[in-house]
């Protein structure tokens, strides 16, 4: 079925902004419930990620600009959804052991086929050479409903942490998504996990 791009982007940003309002970022309070809180210091490193960024180093370094959030404006928003989407729509999801035989392994699609994390890297990686900030575009590790693991890319903009994943076409605010959210990327250093606090009574149930 065709998605109204429009719609969805008038449905999203009113949704954000209802949570937030406008502000200018220098007034973003992040303590507001559509931003994720995270704990002191660092967390565990998932393996396969740990694994990606041992072949990979130069994709696992400390931000040399740390971006508190990026200004969600028409233009940017719409870049999102299109870079969304083209995953979405591209990637065929399959697990490591059909692909490539092993219970994890983080990498880029390859053949147009990936799991969750390879939809998450090549997403990220497009947004980066879209000239968006390594350190507002993060990966995340969620517990779906039926307790397995999954990776989103959490983008984290002055509207609240967006939650851009393959199994939704909807962009929605992190609280908007039927996850428990777990850990997720450093905005300092993308080498680096810190612990999410999701400390929510209910997960919202949402139709994908």
């Amino acid at each position: 079925m065709a998605i109204n791009y429009r719609r969805l982007v008038a449905a999203t940003l009113a949704m954000a902004t209802l949570a937030l309002g406008a502000q200018p970022s220098a007034a973003i309070d992040f303590t507001n419930a559509a931003f994720v809180q995270v704990a002191q210091g660092n967390a565990s490193i998932p393996v396969g990620h740990l694994d990606f960024c041992r072949s990979r180093p130069a994709e696992c370094q400390a931000n040399a600009t740390v971006e508190p959030a990026v200004s969600l404006t028409e233009t940017n928003w719409q870049q999102l959804v299109s870079i969304n989407a083209h995953f979405n729509q591209t990637i065929i999801p399959v697990t490591d052991e059909e692909l490539y035989k092993v219970e994890e392994f983080w990498t880029y699609p390859t053949g147009g086929y990936g799991d969750c994390e390879d939809f998450v890297l090549a997403k990220r990686r497009a947004l980066i050479e879209a000239g968006w900030s390594p350190s507002t575009l993060l990966i995340a590790v969620v517990r779906q409903s039926d307790g397995s693991g999954h990776a989103v890319l959490m983008v984290r903009t002055d509207r609240g942490d967006l939650v851009l994943d393959n199994q939704a076409s909807a962009i929605r605010l992190w609280n908007e998504t039927p996850y428990q959210y777990i850990k997720r990327q450093s905005q300092a250093n993308a080498g680096q996990w810190v612990d999410m606090l999701d400390d929510r009574m209910t997960i919202v149930a949402t139709s994908r």
